[in-house]
């Protein structure tokens, strides 16, 4: 990508772009499978708030949640998919090309 060529965002997918999401599964990417409280905790997010991500990111099929219990207490585990991982690999893929396009060197202060 040179700095005349446009920027494309289409390629981003968008179940992976939000923080939640894209911590759910950086955080499986580089762990391993996790349980709900780890990721919680990981994440520093409210129950409610990664429930939703991690049942949205279930359905798409980039996840797989295994619910079982250690000692009495229910516990579920969740897992990234090969295709969880290849979304993952996609965005930062697509988000690495755009940060290559961009001239990041920093600005110089006036002297004064």
């Amino acid at each position: 990508m040179n700095s005349r060529e446009p920027i494309d965002f289409s390629s981003l997918d968008t179940a992976v772009h939000g923080p939640v999401r894209l911590g759910v599964l950086t955080a499986l990417q580089a762990e391993g499978p996790l349980d709900f409280t780890t990721l919680k905790h990981r994440l520093k997010v409210a129950d409610g708030a990664i429930g939703i991500h991690l049942q949205k990111l279930e359905a798409i099929g980039y996840i797989v949640c295994t619910k079982r219990f250690v000692g009495k207490r229910p516990n579920t585990l969740h897992e990234l998919t090969e295709t969880g991982r290849e979304a993952l690999f996609n965005y930062l893929e697509t988000m690495q090309r755009i940060i290559d396009s961009m001239n990041l060197t920093k600005p110089r202060k006036p002297r004064t």
